[in-house]
């Protein structure tokens, strides 16, 4: 099935509307979505590592655990650049005419968003335990960009959740256009068999030389002795 509407965009080949395609939920999401990473690892960045004043060695200001920090920023990243990735897919979409490529494109969405979702949950997890662990001693500066990388993984975690939604109702809608587009080809009627065309029996003729020939009148055939 080529071309047509599928999976929730416009038929292929359409002019692109700015102020349609920023109205789409999908695309309002995953700019939330950009926009809480983008402030998790930047707070990471900037004021996640600290140091003692005795000390020029940074540490990480949750707890001193440097795989908290990192994860932070490693999820944060890495969210941000697949934004800008299905932000491009959003906006060349409608000029994809393969339903096929449509159908993977959807499918990439809706598995990334669901493990994004999941290790969003685990970072909000993990910041919130090791913060809560972190000696108020050891943070000097620092405590409200924690707090704020804590608040805005946890609104991460119901972004990437509504993009799951969207991603599963454009891959519903696409298997249901799908269905409705098919059509189940039936079996033509058995046609009766009918004889050899142009030949009917009326025209049949006897073949030649098949009839006894008479013997003439008044022949008597010799006797046998």
């Amino acid at each position: 099935m080529e071309g047509g509407g599928a999976y929730g965009a416009a038929k292929a080949g359409g002019a692109f509307d700015l102020g349609r395609f920023v109205q789409q939920p999908q695309v309002l999401a995953r700019i939330a979505s950009a926009v809480f990473a983008l402030i998790v690892f930047a707070c990471l960045v900037g004021e996640g590592y600290s140091n003692l004043p005795s000390s020029p060695q940074l540490f990480c200001i949750f707890n001193h655990n440097e795989d908290a920090c990192r994860y932070g920023i490693g999820i944060g990243v890495l969210a941000f650049l697949a934004c800008i990735f299905f932000f491009m897919v959003d906006i060349y979409f409608p000029q994809i005419s393969n339903t096929t490529d449509r159908k993977y494109l959807v499918l990439a969405d809706l598995g990334f968003s669901g493990l994004w979702t999941f290790l969003w949950f685990i970072g909000f997890c993990f910041l919130t335990n090791q913060w809560a662990w972190t000696q108020a001693k050891d943070v000097y500066i620092g405590a409200d960009s924690a707090r704020a990388a804590i608040t805005f993984s946890f609104f991460s975690i119901f972004s990437w959740g509504l993009l799951i939604a969207f991603a599963y109702k454009r891959y519903k809608m696409g298997v249901e256009d799908f269905a409705h587009s098919y059509i189940d080809p039936t079996p033509e009627a058995s046609a009766p068999y009918s004889s050899y065309p142009n030949i009917s029996h009326e025209s049949y003729q006897q073949p030649p030389f098949t009839h006894t020939a008479e013997a003439p009148e008044g022949y008597q055939p010799p006797p046998v002795y």
